[in-house]
């Protein structure tokens, strides 16, 4: 069964930065993409970054420029680092892959960006 366990939320400033990382299980890592979404309070989750094996990674144009995800693959971790943070990304991030048209979840993660 995949499994996820993400870290690194938190109480940040504007303009702050944060990391965050997903350990996963359960699944084929090296081989997958992976993916991380947010969800912000009374909005419908949305997409912010995926990773391919072996490929160029791909952002949401609310965070270009700002966020890069990364993975080490020996270590089964997706990363993404989080600056010139604004308070419009204040949500929990879920980090994510997906098998056929099964979608994995992880269990969330809160970042909140407030002076």
């Amino acid at each position: 069964q995949v499994q996820f366990v993400e870290s690194g939320g938190g109480l940040v400033q504007p303009g702050g930065s944060l990391r965050l990382s997903c350990v996963a299980s359960g699944t084929s890592f090296r081989i997958k993409t992976m993916s991380w979404y947010r969800q912000a309070p009374g909005k419908q989750r949305e997409f912010v970054a995926a990773i391919p094996s072996g490929a160029s990674p791909n952002y949401a144009d609310s965070v270009k420029g700002r966020f890069t995800i990364s993975r080490d693959n020996a270590k089964n971790t997706v990363y993404l680092q989080m600056n010139s943070l604004k308070p419009e990304d204040t949500a929990v991030y879920y980090c994510n892959t997906r098998t056929g048209l099964v979608n994995y979840w992880g269990q969330g993660t809160q970042v909140t960006v407030s002076s």
